[in-house]
C-alpha cells in the first residue's frame, strides 16, 4: 500500500512515525523549503503524552521541556481562584510537558528522518489539488521557490494533514469556511525569572476582561536560572478584525488591557514588553464536517477538525487521529474502509470537543468567579464558590476532552 501523507507538521509526522511502527510504508509532503524550529509554547497534556510516548519519544521531549506541576487559576486582578495538580503530579502515568512547538517539531522530524530515511521526507511540496480515480489518488502541487514544479504523486491512500487552511479540504468543501467570534491573541516568549514555582501553567482573567496564558518552556535559558516563559494574550471586541496568522503582533494592538495587571508575584506588562518575539493570531475554528473520507483521501488534524487553541487539545487530538488511522490501516484489509471506521471513530469525539472550547473553555472557572463576583476583587475564593464546584468544572472538561484520570 503506497500511503501519501500531505502535511509534515505535528498530525503528519505523528501518522508517519505510528505507520512505521506497524510496518507501513509512507511518504510525507510537506510545504516548506527546509524544516526550521519556529513557534512559541505548546502543552503536551496526558492524552498526547501517552500517544508520544507509545511513539518511544518520551525521554528526548523530557529533555527539552518543563513539567507542569501545577495549573493555577488567578482574576484579572490577581486573586487565587483555584489550583491543581497536573501530569504525574496528579496521578497520570505520564508527565504534562511544557515544550517550545519547534522543538517538538524537531523531534518528530528526526525521528521520522531516522526510521523512515530522509527520502520519505520531500521538502518543498505544496499541495494545490488532488484528483481521484477508482484505483487511487493524484496529488498536484505548487512552483517551489526555485520555479521549479515538483512532479505529481500517485498513492493508493492520502491522508490531509495539511493543516487550518488545508488545500485539500478547501478542493471538498469550497463554501468551507473560518468561524471568527471577534476573539484575537497574541503570543510571545519572554526570559524571565520563574515564576512561582517555575513549573506552574498560569490562566489569569477571561475573555470579557483580557486573558493572559502563562507557561515556561525552557529551563535555565541563559545559565543565570531564568526561564523562557511562553504567554498568550486573549482578547474578544465584538467589532475586531480578525488578526493574521503567525505575524509579528503589534503591542499597541493589546498591551493596554493589561497595562494596570501588577501583582506581588508577577507583572505583566513588563513580561509583556520584554518578549523576544511576539506573534498575532486569530482564534478560530470551524464547524464539524459532515465527513472526513472520500474514497481513498482523508483529513487529519486541523485539517479536519480545526479547534480554539484553548486547553491546549488541538495536537493532541491531532496525535489521537494518527494512532487510530495508523491501527485501522495496518489491520484492515480494505484501506478505504480503514478510512471510513476511523471517520467513524474520529469525527464524532473531535466534533465534541470543538463545540467544548467554544462553549465551555478550561478557564470557564475564571468566568465563573467572576460571574460570581461581579467582576470585582472578592474577598477570599470560598465566599463565592467552593473548591469542590470548580473542581467538577475542571472534570467536566477533561472529561470531554479525553484525558480524564476516571
Amino acid at each position: 500500500m503506497n500511503i501519501a501523507i500531505v502535511g509534515g507538521g505535528i498530525a503528519g509526522l505523528a501518522l508517519a512515525l505510528g505507520l512505521h511502527q506497524r510496518g507501513l510504508a509512507c511518504q510525507v509532503y510537506e510545504a516548506v523549503p527546509e524544516v526550521k524550529e519556529i513557534g512559541v509554547g505548546i502543552t503536551l497534556l496526558p492524552h498526547a503524552m501517552r500517544e508520544l510516548r507509545d511513539l518511544g519519544l518520551q525521554a528526548e521531549l523530557e529533555a527539552v521541556a518543563i513539567e507542569n506541576l501545577e495549573s493555577v487559576f488567578y482574576n484579572r486582578w490577581g486573586q487565587f481562584i483555584y489550583r491543581e495538580p497536573r501530569g504525574r503530579h496528579a496521578g497520570y502515568d505520564v508527565p504534562e510537558l511544557g515544550i517550545h512547538r519547534g522543538k517538538l517539531h524537531q523531534v518528530l522530524y528526526r525521528a521520522a528522518a531516522a526510521r523512515l530515511g530522509a527520502q520519505a521526507l520531500h521538502t518543498g511540496h505544496r499541495c494545490v489539488r488532488f484528483e481521484q480515480d477508482a484505483t487511487g489518488v493524484t496529488l498536484h502541487f505548487a512552483p517551489d521557490a526555485t520555479g521549479h514544479t515538483p512532479a505529481p504523486v500517485r498513492a493508493d491512500v492520502v491522508v490531509a494533514c495539511d493543516g487550518v487552511n488545508s488545500a485539500i479540504r478547501r478542493q471538498l468543501f469550497p463554501q468551507d469556511a473560518v468561524c471568527f467570534a471577534g476573539i484575537n491573541t497574541w503570543r510571545g516568549v519572554t526570559v524571565h525569572k520563574p515564576i512561582l514555582t517555575g513549573k506552574s501553567y498560569l490562566r489569569i482573567g477571561s475573555i470579557d476582561t483580557g486573558k493572559m496564558v502563562i507557561y515556561p518552556i525552557v529551563d535555565n535559558v541563559d545559565g543565570q536560572g531564568n526561564q523562557l516563559i511562553n504567554w498568550v494574550a486573549e482578547i474578544r471586541r465584538p467589532d475586531a478584525a480578525m488578526n493574521d496568522w503567525n505575524q509579528p503582533g503589534r503591542l499597541d494592538d493589546f498591551l493596554p488591557t493589561f497595562a494596570d495587571w501588577r501583582y506581588d508575584w508577577l507583572d505583566v506588562p513588563a513580561l509583556i514588553r520584554h518578549a523576544t518575539q511576539v506573534f498575532e493570531y486569530p482564534m478560530v475554528d470551524k464547524d464539524a464536517l459532515p465527513r472526513w473520507s472520500h474514497g481513498r483521501l482523508t483529513l487529519m488534524g486541523d485539517a479536519a477538525h480545526p479547534m480554539y487553541p484553548r486547553g491546549s487539545n488541538g495536537s493532541a487530538q491531532a496525535l489521537l487521529d494518527a494512532r487510530t488511522l495508523a491501527d485501522l490501516l495496518a489491520h484492515t484489509a480494505d484501506p478505504m474502509e480503514a478510512l471510513q471506521r476511523y471517520e467513524a471513530a474520529r469525527l464524532p469525539a473531535t466534533a465534541r470537543v470543538v463545540e467544548t472550547n467554544r462553549s465551555q473553555p478550561p478557564d470557564a472557572i475564571i468566568m465563573k468567579a467572576d460571574e460570581l463576583s461581579g467582576g470585582q476583587p472578592f474577598g477570599h475564593i470560598d465566599e463565592l464558590i467552593g473548591q469542590d464546584e470548580l473542581r467538577a468544572i475542571s472534570d467536566r472538561y477533561q472529561q470531554v476532552a479525553g484525558f480524564a484520570l476516571k
